[in-house]
């Protein structure tokens, strides 16, 4: 084959895996759209409970972890696609954000050891030596069958930022509202020095994540104030309030042998492991106590083996939440990192007239978890935990803060900025 051929096929090759070659239908969001896929983690290598951030031109590296459940494993390859500030693809070339091989193999996997249900681990380290990000941003990594491109198996967001400015953020009490009891109010300023605006309150996004949610994060914020290369976003609005929520609901599943905090049994029904939670109680109207969270995250591990990855077992979870009659209008989740903050049918709770509750049935890894109870009205896009959970001022939350940046002359959306504050810290009264 002639060199110039070469040079066509991979030009074309390029175009092929541009903006016009996703189908539509791709959601730009962290999912899993096959059912046998579990327990799907991105994080920053070394911390598996942070945020999927990482620094342009650093040493970070981000860990994708995933389960296929049964016998047989399959080839999977991924790509990385940039988005804008709002998850759209973004209008410029794969070969203009990535250096190396646009697609690749996932090559690490491995199959469950002594496990009652059968599976296979996938594991992925990023950057590697195939593939560079050589632009901020942000990001979803695709993986996809290797016989069937066009149908990604899962989609991860992440985010790739270049710290070309810095943050200086607090918490308080809204000041702003009647309901001051219930909230947090994030202030915030952004230091610009090497980045020259022409005109910050139509260039500048800025975006606030609670506990690294999208689904009720803060968006494209503009500044209140602008001035000596400074940004600042404070309390004289009341656009960045987020409801404190409580402090989550957990239970602990690294043992199988054993009854931990809030389990009540555990029982082997062929095929699995069944355990039966303690009765959930609503908490909208108890009062604030603090404990030690994760932030709405989970922690995958076991005490029965010694590769948490391959050795952890799925169970069956039962989680009930008692209520006289079913709720109005809407229904009932379980929510939280275990189910990416997504409501659908796999975390759909059914009332049981009989018993008078709400149930639902999950299989989970073993593990540490967080998780609450989330109300989604009929017609509504977000769900909401306050029905079930309360909300206080004085729960403990992260607060991910994003700045976004559109040069006129350019045709992305850079990651300026990025901090994380917790408000057990930061938060005033």
């Amino acid at each position: 084959m002639s060199k110039v051929y070469s040079i066509i096929i991979l030009i074309l090759f390029l175009f092929s895996v541009s903006k016009g070659s996703n189908p539509d239908s791709l959601s730009f969001t962290c999912s899993a759209f096959d059912t046998r896929i579990k327990s799907v983690q991105l994080y920053r290598q070394g911390w598996n409970l942070s945020y999927p951030v990482m620094k342009l031109g650093s040493d970070d590296k981000m860990e994708l972890h995933f389960d296929l459940v049964g016998d047989q494993g399959e080839t999977y390859y991924y790509t990385f696609i940039h988005c804008d500030k709002d998850w759209n693809q973004s209008d410029i070339f794969i070969n203009d954000y990535l250096e190396g091989f646009p697609e690749n193999q996932i090559e690490d996997f491995k199959p469950s050891f002594n496990t009652t249900v059968n599976y296979i681990h996938y594991s992925l380290v990023f950057p590697n030596d195939r593939v560079n990000i050589s632009l901020s941003g942000n990001y979803i990594i695709k993986v996809y069958p290797v016989d069937n491109p066009d149908k990604p198996a899962l989609t991860y967001r992440f985010i790739v930022t270049e710290e070309a400015a810095s943050i200086e953020a607090s918490a308080h009490r809204p000041q702003m509202t009647s309901d001051n009891n219930a909230g947090q109010q994030i202030d915030f300023t952004v230091n610009i020095k090497s980045i020259k605006l022409s005109d910050a309150y139509s260039d500048i996004y800025s975006f606030v994540l609670q506990n690294g949610r999208w689904d009720n994060a803060k968006t494209n914020l503009k500044p209140d104030f602008f001035s000596n290369n400074q940004l600042k976003y404070n309390t004289l609005s009341d656009k960045i309030i987020f409801n404190g929520g409580n402090e989550y609901r957990y239970f602990d599943i690294k043992s199988i042998r054993y009854l931990s905090e809030f389990i009540s049994r555990i029982d082997f029904v062929v095929p699995f492991y069944n355990v039966q939670l303690k009765t959930s109680e609503n908490r909208e109207f108890s009062p604030y106590f603090y404990w030690q969270d994760f932030n709405g995250k989970y922690y995958i591990a076991s005490t029965e083996g010694r590769d948490y990855n391959t050795d952890a077992d799925y169970v069956n979870v039962f989680f009930t939440l008692p209520s006289k009659y079913p709720v109005d209008n809407g229904r009932i989740f379980v929510s939280g990192g275990l189910t990416m903050w997504q409501c659908n049918d796999n975390n759909l709770m059914v009332y049981n007239p009989v018993k008078e509750q709400y149930e639902c049935n999950m299989l989970l890894k073993q593990g540490w978890y967080n998780y609450e109870f989330v109300y989604l009205k009929n017609g509504d896009k977000n769900a909401v935990a306050s029905l079930f959970e309360g909300s206080h001022y004085e729960t403990e939350n992260d607060y991910l803060i994003i700045v976004y940046y559109r040069n006129p002359r350019e045709r992305y959306d850079r990651v300026i900025a990025s901090s994380t504050i917790n408000t057990l810290n930061k938060l005033t009264y």
